[in-house]
């Protein structure tokens, strides 16, 4: 592989993207993240290419259709939301890291507008996307629960499953009123704290 070469993002085995294409590769992906979050799942793809500097050819080289761009950027948001999980799974408060965690995936709901929706419309809940994200972002939630646990920072009763339907329940609930999530997402934090004579 030459130095202007790298292998396709988000696709092992893939053949290897030249630098340039590459570029307009991370560009695309990440003008779409902005204006799905702004505009929804259907933000218009014209859109998106001014935003990536580039034409709309271009955009339909790297994602033939809508949906192929938006499932780049539904597994590329999951994965880094999951990548600043495994971070904190070394930091010093198995607490804190438990909750910041939490913030960070509430954040990332509340800003998805629909995209995961039109996935599930498009491909069904069980398809290979929405299924392989649902379990990466759960298997990150429960290392860090699990820590938490194990350091007395919250009820050992939880799962991850209801740490999952909690958080989901504080982004639905405050769907059309976001500036709230985070207070709400606090009030559900401190129900979830270990207290003497608690569920051990």
């Amino acid at each position: 592989m030459s130095r202007t070469d790298t292998p396709s993002p988000g696709q092992a085995g893939a053949p290897p993207m030249r630098a340039d294409a590459r570029r307009s590769h991370e560009r695309l992906l990440a003008a779409a993240t902005v204006a799905f979050a702004e505009n929804g799942a259907d933000a218009p793809l014209e859109d998106i290419a001014r935003r990536a500097g580039v034409g709309i050819g271009t955009l339909y080289r790297h994602f033939p259709s809508r949906l192929d761009l938006q499932e780049a950027v539904f597994r590329t948001q999951v994965s880094a939301v999951c990548a600043r999980g495994e971070e904190l799974t070394g930091a010093p408060s198995a607490g804190e890291a438990f909750a910041g965690w939490l913030r960070v995936l509430a954040s990332y709901l509340v800003t998805k507008r629909g995209l995961a929706g039109a996935l599930i419309a498009a491909r069904g809940r069980d398809s290979d996307v929405i299924s392989t994200c649902s379990l990466t972002i759960r298997d990150t939630a429960g290392r860090l629960l699990e820590r938490a646990q194990q350091a007395g920072a919250v009820r050992a009763d939880l799962t991850a499953t209801d740490v999952m339907m909690l958080v989901h329940g504080v982004v639905v609930a405050t769907e059309r009123t976001p500036d709230q999530a985070d207070r709400l997402l606090s009030l559900t934090l401190d129900g979830l704290r270990a207290r003497a004579g608690g569920p051990s």
